[in-house]
């Protein structure tokens, strides 16, 4: 048997897997959405943008609901407290998102220019609105999340919805809008040609370089303005524990400390430039597979950027230091972590190998044509 710390740690890793890997998958379908009436000038052209997507955006849902329930399993402390205390900005993200599965399906059912258009802006909210939210989220995870732990480890959320749309997290909010747009982009420049695909080439370099700034300004306004969390007592990372056993300070720049202790780490952040870069430069070129690949790669820069910042912290508390959840005190039993371990090892690369061959089935252009000839059965 694995012993409790490693666990901690692997679990804290794969947390990040399913996290990225919801960014990559659902992500470009998102960014897919996002795009589509701005794309899209005619039926036609936006039915194309659809395609897409469309025969597999719901699998690619299969991220995000491994993710939840593996936050639900593994940090069952941060489940409670994240869904109770951003209840409203969870409640929002779900209702942009019930434009999707209606959108896809029904969109193109009757032929109302009218009833097509009010679809379109409906996967538009479905696309833009989580990714967004989510940024603002992590947003506030570096700031501090106003809540806290009585003596019986019941959760009380301080704050409201609106104290969450600061200006640092809205900025965070626009690094993450930015990266699935991007990503997004470089989709359909893929996977479409002619008029879309320089619409979307372009899309691509718009958002690809509000990204870089964006994520930029992100960075300085954390080392220079954003004080961290600090544990200045011991823990035993081999034990369970209890949130309020331990000593939580705020120090200015404490986001940075992981980077000066292990110097190997800075390779998170430069992934994110070089792959945003690279997809610049890739796109430029034609290359949209490969700008695809370098993209995902730039988001696993962002976002594992995030996570090694606050490392050992998950969700810190700004109303009381010491009920500030860490990798350490947050997660499930020994026993648990255990076996939902072997259960990933084993269902992971099932849901890759399905993924991979579902994608290489559906690989190739869609076209105008070849909606025109499909034009009932299509999306």
């Amino acid at each position: 048997m694995i012993d409790y710390a490693t666990l901690k740690i692997i679990w804290w890793l794969l947390v990040g897997v399913l996290l990225i890997g919801f960014a990559i998958m659902d992500g470009h379908d998102m960014g897919v959405g996002t795009l589509l009436p701005f794309v899209g000038k005619d039926d036609v052209e936006r039915r194309v943008i659809i395609n897409t997507v469309g025969p597999h955006w719901d699998g690619n849902q299969v991220w995000f609901i491994t993710g939840g329930g593996a936050i639900f399993a593994a940090w069952p402390l941060v489940y409670a407290t994240a869904f109770s205390g951003f209840y409203w900005a969870m409640l929002a993200v779900l209702w942009a998102l019930f434009f999707r599965p209606v959108g896809f399906d029904y969109r193109s059912k009757i032929d109302n220019r009218t009833w097509r258009t009010a679809w379109d802006w409906g996967l538009f909210a479905g696309g833009a609105v989580p990714p967004l939210i989510f940024g603002v989220a992590f947003g506030n995870l570096l700031q501090g999340v106003p809540f806290y732990f009585d003596e019986n480890m019941l959760p009380y959320y301080t704050g409201s919805f609106f104290a969450l749309l600061n200006p640092f997290a809205l900025l965070c909010g626009v690094v993450s809008s930015a990266m699935i747009t991007f990503h997004g982009a470089i989709y359909l420049a893929h996977r479409t040609e002619d008029d879309v695909q320089e619409r979307a080439r372009k899309a691509a370099l718009l958002f690809g370089m509000v990204l870089l700034v964006a994520f930029s300004a992100a960075g300085v306004w954390v080392a220079y303005g954003i004080p961290g969390y600090v544990i200045t007592s011991h823990v035993d990372p081999g034990v369970a524990s209890s949130p309020l056993s331990k000593t939580v300070v705020r120090e200015a720049g404490a986001w940075l400390a992981n980077y000066r202790q292990q110097p190997l780490t800075m390779l998170v952040p430069v992934l994110a430039y070089v792959g945003t870069i690279a997809a610049l430069l890739l796109t430029l070129g034609g290359k949209t597979l490969a700008a695809f690949v370098a993209s995902a790669l730039a988001e696993l820069g962002v976002i594992g950027t995030a996570g090694v910042s606050m490392f050992p912290f998950v969700m810190p508390s700004s109303s009381d230091l010491r009920s500030s959840l860490t990798v350490w005190d947050s997660v499930s039993s020994h026993l648990t972590l255990t076996i939902m371990f072997w259960a990933a090892l084993i269902f992971v690369p099932i849901v890759l190998a399905y993924t991979s061959w579902a994608y290489k089935v559906m690989a190739g252009k869609v076209t105008a044509a070849t909606i025109i000839k499909n034009k009932h059965s299509a999306y």
